[in-house]
């Protein structure tokens, strides 16, 4: 089976690729430097367990008085799980995912040095904590976005669903929830953990963000007797197209005409008037569509080729 895709070497979408990974660890590290890090918040994954060991390790290492840095850690625990990831599931880690990890570590301790251990913005842990989580979650997003993986707990997680069979976002979960759960246990502080969960929360949704784009289109499913008249709005005045599907009602088993169409939000609103004026007992169902693609919206092809 083939795992990812190999790129023609300096072609634009190599340089692109490489571009994006650059970034995005960049991105990634100030994340974590100026905003995680120095309030001991333990957002799961291989940083999270290297940021506790630079903690517990400050003062008792001799030749790392300041605790054992953050990068290195990352890398010295992201180079065995990529390799016993190789040998489990095979070779579907591409070497930017290697690239990617060691330019994150290196970046994470090169700004260390630079900056310390301070925090960028004092006595505010909440404020931080949605700065790192916005920035790690874009950084993040940019390396999925260039074709890689952030190694570390998503590793792991492969692992245990090859065995397990459970779904791979609920293992990566559970495995950052015992990372903050292992950063209560030795900061002893209840804040750790909450702090973390909002970190990882607004990481999860920046990543979506930045993979799927913002969207402001909605999904609607219409149920009317004006369903020509509906559809002739849809087409002639708002310059949309849309499906007309069969439906059977199943209280009386009655037929029903269903418009299935997809808009923005100014159409939506004018739209719920018209149909509001024609037909004020319609069924409407309006679903957010995190992402459209095909004729009308951005194509599947153009997408590929991001």
């Amino acid at each position: 089976m083939k795992f990812f895709i190999k790129e023609k070497v300096l072609s634009k979408k190599w340089f692109l690729n490489y571009f994006l990974l650059l970034l995005g660890s960049f991105i990634m590290a100030v994340g974590y430097v100026f905003f995680i890090s120095p309030n001991k918040i333990v957002p799961g994954g291989v940083y999270g367990i290297s940021i506790v060991i630079h903690y517990i390790t400050t003062g008792v290492l001799s030749f790392f008085p300041n605790g054992f840095p953050i990068g290195l850690m990352g890398l010295i625990l992201n180079i065995p799980l990529t390799i016993i990831g190789i040998k489990i599931l095979g070779p579907r880690f591409g070497v930017k995912t290697v690239i990617g990890f060691v330019l994150t570590s290196v970046f994470i301790d090169w700004l260390t040095y630079l900056w310390g251990d301070e925090p960028l913005v004092h006595d505010d842990i909440l404020l931080s904590c949605i700065f790192g989580g916005l920035l790690i979650g874009l950084g993040l997003g940019l390396i999925f976005k260039s074709k890689a993986t952030s190694g570390g707990s998503d590793i792991v997680a492969m692992i245990f669903a090859k065995y397990t069979k459970l779904p791979l976002g609920q293992l990566i979960v559970y495995i950052d929830s015992v990372v903050v759960l292992f950063g209560l246990i030795i900061f002893k502080d209840w804040k750790v953990p909450l702090y973390s969960l909002i970190v990882i929360f607004i990481t999860g949704k920046v990543v979506d963000i930045v993979l799927e784009g913002m969207s402001y289109e909605k999904t609607l499913f219409i149920i009317s007797d004006k369903y020509k008249e509906i559809g002739d709005k849809i087409t002639n005045n708002l310059n949309r197209s849309g499906t007309l599907l069969s439906g059977k009602g199943i209280y009386k088993g009655s037929k029903k005409n269903i418009i299935f169409t997809v808009v923005n939000r100014r159409e939506l609103a004018l739209l719920e008037n018209y149909i509001n004026n024609i037909d004020p007992n319609a069924f409407l169902t309006v679903i957010n569509a995190n992402e459209i693609l095909g004729n009308g919206f951005k194509p599947l092809k153009e997408k590929m080729e991001e």
